[in-house]
């Protein structure tokens, strides 16, 4: 399959194209689209009022010839403009993953997506893991991989590594986190 052929797919089939094979994704938990929801929240937010454009999971990322990814939230910087429809070519600066608890679906955030993302030239990949209460920003080097530009559990990332003037409350994130577990 080709990644045309791959955007072209209806909406109900769902999946990433990994070297032209349609690979099934595992259904996303209450926690899972709790952090996607709220990331999606704060970071379109930040991107509108900086002239930028954010995005939650769906958007076809077309990161190599024959491969594509959707990842959790996306974020371009102002000046770039992605495709509307079909698949995206133009990378993100930021590419939000949260990490699924399945160690099939953790190898495929931790290993694999970051391989294609910077071949693709994603500047900020973000590492969001529920389980861990753990935040990572990587940043994409001149020599084509990422360094850990930030981690940590807790309190406030202020100010965000590549997003001038965004601030993050993960205390904040956790506690939404807690809510759902909690059912309150």
């Amino acid at each position: 399959m080709t990644v045309n052929e791959w955007a072209a797919l209806d909406e109900d089939v769902r999946g990433e194209l990994v070297d032209g094979v349609l690979v099934e994704e595992e259904m996303p938990s209450l926690i899972h689209e709790t952090v996607v929801g709220w990331l999606y929240v704060v970071l379109s937010t930040w991107a509108r009022a900086c002239g930028g454009l954010a995005a939650p999971s769906g958007v076809k990322l077309a990161v190599r010839a024959d491969s594509g990814r959707m990842a959790d939230v996306v974020v371009w910087f102002a000046g770039k403009k992605p495709e509307a429809l079909g698949a995206v070519r133009v990378p993100p600066d930021v590419v939000v993953e949260i990490v699924s608890p399945s160690a099939r679906d953790e190898r495929r955030d931790r290993i694999e997506k970051p391989d294609d993302y910077a071949a693709f030239g994603v500047r900020w990949y973000w590492l969001v893991d529920p389980e861990l209460r753990s935040f990572e920003i990587w940043e994409l080097g001149s020599d084509g991989r990422y360094t850990r530009a930030c981690a940590t559990v807790g309190g406030k990332v202020d100010p965000v590594p590549g997003c001038e003037g965004l601030a993050l409350d993960l205390k904040a994130l956790w506690a939404e986190v807690e809510r759902v577990i909690g059912g309150v």
